[in-house]
C-alpha cells in the first residue's frame, strides 16, 4: 500500500493532482498509438475490449477525476456511493491486471522484445507503474460486493472475446466481416496454452487483491 502521505500529496493538491490526470490522459493517447493500425480490422464496438490499457488508464483518469472537488480536504474524505466504488474497483483491477499481464508477457516473449529501448523496457515500466498507480485508488475509493463481482465477470469475458470468441464462432462483435475474432493485444508471437491461462489466472488475483485492499461501503451490495 501507498503511504498515507504519498496520497495526499497526489491526491490532495490541486498542481499534483492535475499533472496526475494530464498524464493519464496522455497515457491513454499514447497507449491508443499502439493499437490504431490493427484498429480498422476490429468493430469500433469492441475497441474498450481491445485496448485493454488504455481502458484501464481511461478508467483511472476518470477515477482520479471525482476527486476534483474534493480539493483542499483529506483524500479520504472524498465522498464515496454505489456508483463510484463500481468505478473505483474496475480502475483498480484493470490496473493491476494489465500492469501484471504486460510485464509477464514481455518476460515470456523475451527474446522477441529485449533489448529494444521502448518495446521493452519503456513498455515494461510504465505498466508497472499501473500497478503503483492502482494502490492509490484504495485511499479514497471504497468496494461492495457487486463491485468486486461485476469486475470479475467483466474481466472473465474480456478474456473469452480475447482468446476463446472464435472458437464458438461468435464473432460479429468483435470484428468487422470477420476479420479479427481474437481481441487480444498485439503480440510479436502466438500467446500459445499458457498466455491465456495466465490472463485468466490475473483477472481473479486482481479482483482478490481488490477485495483485500478497498474498504466496504456500509451498503455493501
Amino acid at each position: 500500500m501507498i503511504p498515507k502521505r504519498w496520497a495526499q500529496y497526489y491526491l490532495g493538491n490541486g498542481p499534483s493532482l492535475v499533472w496526475l490526470l494530464v498524464a493519464n490522459v496522455v497515457g491513454v493517447l499514447v497507449g491508443v498509438r499502439y493499437y490504431v493500425e490493427t484498429m480498422p480490422a476490429v468493430s469500433t464496438f469492441a475497441w474498450p475490449l481491445y485496448a485493454d490499457s488504455p481502458a484501464a488508464v481511461l478508467l483511472t483518469a476518470l477515477s482520479i477525476a471525482t476527486l476534483l472537488p474534493n480539493l483542499g480536504r483529506r483524500v479520504e474524505d472524498a465522498p464515496v456511493n454505489r456508483p463510484l466504488a463500481y468505478l473505483h474497483t474496475l480502475a483498480f483491477v484493470w490496473l493491476v491486471k494489465y500492469g501484471l499481464w504486460t510485464a509477464l508477457v514481455l518476460n515470456l516473449q523475451f527474446s522477441s522484445y529485449y533489448p529494444e529501448l521502448w518495446a521493452y523496457f519503456g513498455i515494461l515500466i510504465t505498466h508497472l507503474l499501473f500497478v503503483v498507480e492502482a494502490f492509490l485508488i484504495p485511499h479514497y475509493g471504497k468496494t461492495t460486493r457487486g463491485a468486486l463481482a461485476v469486475s470479475l465477470v467483466a474481466l472473465l469475458c474480456n478474456d473469452f472475446v480475447d482468446y476463446w470468441l472464435a472458437d464458438v464462432g461468435v464473432c460479429v462483435l468483435a470484428a468487422r466481416s470477420f476479420e479479427r475474432c481474437d481481441l487480444y493485444p498485439p503480440l510479436r508471437a502466438e500467446p500459445g496454452v499458457i498466455i491465456p491461462l495466465l490472463t485468466v489466472a490475473l483477472s481473479v488475483f486482481s479482483v482478490v487483491l481488490a477485495a483485500r485492499s478497498f474498504e466496504r461501503l456500509d451498503t455493501d451490495t
